[in-house]
């Protein structure tokens, strides 16, 4: 695999996008969580590219890209949960919904797609 062979994947391009700004921005947190919520964040985040990935090469996609989607549902609530806590200042987390709500419009464009095509 070349290293830009995910590259031709836009919802695999936002999502990478969108983990180079989350990761270090999770590092911020209050060190009291950071090994709570922000371990729980940046896992979540790295399981969706891993996700991605493996949905880009699998012939029958759409059990992994509905995992992706509660995946990206699980990190809303979590992110949404830090907003509150004041641990995410507003403007990350207003950041981090549009980016996570283009992606799951992709997303779920994909799986529109999955589901229309023809089973063998």
């Amino acid at each position: 695999m070349r290293p830009d062979d995910q590259e031709d994947l836009p919802i695999f391009t936002a999502w990478m996008q969108f983990l180079e700004w989350l990761l270090p921005a999770t590092e911020k947190f209050p060190k009291r969580v950071r090994f709570t919520f922000a371990d729980r964040i940046n896992n979540l985040a790295l399981d969706i590219a891993e996700d991605l990935v493996e949905a880009r090469y699998t012939r029958d996609k759409a059990a992994i890209l509905r995992r992706v989607n509660l995946r990206l549902e699980k990190l809303r609530v979590l992110l949404r949960l830090c907003h509150r806590l004041q641990y995410l200042p507003h403007a990350g987390y207003e950041h981090a919904a549009k980016s996570i709500n283009g992606v799951g419009r992709m997303l779920g464009g994909w799986i529109r797609e999955q589901e229309q095509r023809p089973r063998p």
